[in-house]
């Protein structure tokens, strides 16, 4: 078993890891997100493909974004200053907020087609189903399901975030980002980082595809 795919069965055993330090308060959470509809929607249904959709995202997921946001562990241009002046409870009542609500499920471009690096061309479709169902074995890279599940609803508590319905293009972006190294707040195991770095541009293009329409 190589490297890579131990790290993910490594992570996989955490599941148990200990749950978020802050209960949060969906309600009061409801009222301090208020300035978060411009971007991400009333219901943390972006309607912009270049901001991610939060609804159902997963309640620890969405807390240490906001924490790493926060702290600039995780630079997002965007959000600068959005969340000065807001205490680890603030951000766990907006966790559980944006937890609550449903996603609406975006859709896939069924009939697209991406090139590989032999210069073959393929349907985008079936090329992320099978990477995001079984990864690559060719370039070690494991199969997506085992941490964000086969309906693509993460694992919650173990902080693996929901990825179907999200917006293709913000996928695509994270993935890249996490392949250049513009996004390091995978944790001290670089799991995303390791993935993304083996993953091609077709592949990220296809499981993009692939994830936008996926749901149990």
């Amino acid at each position: 078993m190589n490297k890579l795919i131990k790290q993910v069965v490594a992570m996989l055993g955490l599941v148990a890891m200990s749950q978020l330090a802050f209960a949060g308060d969906a309600k009061n959470g409801e009222s301090l997100s208020t300035a978060c509809a411009a971007c991400h929607g009333a219901d943390g249904n972006s309607p912009a493909p270049n901001f991610p959709k939060l609804a159902g995202l997963g309640e620890k997921y969405l807390l240490k974004q906001l924490l790493d946001i926060q702290s600039g562990a995780r630079a997002v241009p965007e959000m600068a200053g959005q969340l000065d002046g807001m205490s680890a409870q603030d951000l766990a009542d907006m966790a559980a907020y944006f937890n609550g609500a449903a996603i609406q499920l975006s859709g896939s471009k069924k009939d697209a087609e991406v090139q590989l690096n032999s210069g073959a061309k393929v349907n985008s479709l079936a090329l992320g189903a099978r990477t995001y169902r079984a990864g690559n074995m060719e370039t070690n890279v494991p199969a997506c399901l085992g941490c964000h599940s086969p309906g693509g609803t993460g694992n919650d508590p173990a902080g693996y975030p929901r990825l179907g319905g999200q917006h293709a293009a913000y996928i695509e972006k994270q993935l890249k980002d996490f392949r250049a190294g513009n996004r390091t707040n995978d944790g001290d195991n670089k799991i995303m980082r390791d993935v993304a770095a083996q993953l091609s541009d077709a592949e990220i293009s296809a499981l993009a595809n692939f994830i936008a329409g996926l749901h149990p």
